[in-house]
């Protein structure tokens, strides 16, 4: 069975959509890092980081629909619609299919 990076990216904005915290944490690399620039630069790069990255998400930018899905040759483009506007998320996976790095903000 192969990976399919537009299926993982669904999954990943499904978990985000149902608050699952736990899944959402489970789709990253140990060594992947989030670049964001929604409301102001953030960079989290440990676990930790992530975890805490994903409770202010959670709390304060509820995803709510999918906007767009674009392959790209070493990331899949995913954008949603999220509290205070459209969203797009690079997402780029290890050759385990995690995500190895995500970098978001506002979609222009």
């Amino acid at each position: 069975m192969s990976f399919d990076p537009m299926a993982a990216a669904v999954d990943w904005l499904d978990a985000y959509r149902a608050g699952d915290i736990e899944s959402i944490l489970g789709m990253y690399a140990d060594h992947a890092a989030i670049h964001c620039a929604c409301g102001g630069s953030k960079m989290s790069s440990d676990p930790d980081g992530r975890r805490a990255y994903w409770v202010h998400r959670l709390r304060n930018y509820p995803a709510t629909g999918l906007d767009n899905l674009q392959p790209l040759e070493d990331a899949v483009v995913i954008s949603y619609v999220a509290r205070g506007g459209i969203v797009s998320a690079s997402l780029t996976f290890d050759p385990c299919g995690q995500i190895a790095a995500h970098v978001c903000g506002p979609s222009h």
